[in-house]
């Protein structure tokens, strides 16, 4: 989000003045920040009158938008080797990307593991809904056409093996993660592009980010091989994931500095031929306490 600050007209005609009468910019700078102006505010003033001197556009005039600092990936919390023991299962790391810091991961859960998930969210499957922004609540959204349910943490013993198993993975604690979301995707639907961290400008929002802190990881595990259709799409990067049964989409979208990745943008292409069941981890800061 970016920010309005304060820029006193007097200070913007003192940076013309020594501009003009041959000043280099960082000189401008490191006299401001004498000034108990810092660095980074000092850096953008003398920028924003700079870029207006040279476009003839208009100058500030009392105020100056600063944009957010760009996101600054943590190293990413996958091992580095090729393949990763969890419990009882080696999962594989096929790829890697930078940005958002993600993998694909191979021989996440095994055929008939896939099979017992969907059997055992089938009869719970409701119309998948999205958080309003406006209030908090979670709504039906006519651009997300699947159905969907959550799972409690470690609701059955099947569901604990998986959840140990990715806590694992990421070498965080079991409790940190949600308990799964199964989704189901007819032929025809999708979803449209959206993040999975928490915007707190609703009560329900940040009140859970109190709670539990924010989502910092998803995992979306793929049940079935899609006949055709149904990628996992990054708009912002370009990239699409085949869903192909037991692997996985993993990406990080938070760092220790509580910024979160704007690349993080996501969605599912719709499904062209046959249907799509994935099973979704979302992975908080700390402990996830349900509301």
């Amino acid at each position: 989000m970016s920010l309005t600050v304060p820029f006193p007209n007097p200070v913007r005609d003192w940076i013309i003045s020594n501009l003009q009468r041959g000043c280099a910019a960082p000189d401008v700078v490191r006299e401001l920040t004498s000034n108990n102006v810092t660095e980074e505010l000092a850096s953008a003033m003398v920028n924003a009158v700079m870029q207006a001197l040279i476009a003839g556009s208009p100058l500030p005039d009392g105020q100056l938008l600063l944009a957010p600092p760009a996101y600054q990936a943590d190293p990413c919390r996958l091992p580095a080797c090729p393949v990763v023991t969890c419990g009882d299962r080696e999962i594989r790391i096929l790829s890697r990307m930078s940005k958002p810091t993600s993998a694909v991961l191979g021989n996440v859960v095994s055929a008939r593991e896939a099979e017992q998930l969907i059997d055992l969210a089938r009869p719970r499957l409701r119309p998948s809904t999205v958080v309003d922004p406006a209030t908090g609540m979670d709504v039906v959204a006519d651009h997300r056409s699947s159905e969907g349910m959550f799972f409690r943490l470690m609701e059955t013993p099947l569901l604990e093996k998986l959840d140990r198993r990715l806590a694992t993975l990421t070498g965080l604690p079991v409790e940190n993660g949600e308990g799964f979301q199964i989704l189901h995707y007819r032929t025809g639907a999708g979803s449209a592009p959206h993040y999975d961290y928490l915007t707190p400008s609703n009560v329900a929002n940040a009140e859970s980010i109190t709670r539990s802190g924010q989502r910092i990881i998803t995992i979306v595990i793929y049940l079935n091989d899609v006949l055709a259709g149904g990628e996992t799409v990054f708009p912002d990067t370009g990239w699409a994931i085949t869903p192909q049964l037991g692997n996985a989409i993993y990406f990080e979208y938070g760092n220790a500095a509580g910024q979160i990745d704007p690349a993080s943008l996501h969605a599912s292409a719709p499904v062209l031929k046959g249907e799509k069941w994935v099973a979704t981890k979302w992975i908080r800061e700390r402990r996830f306490i349900s509301r």
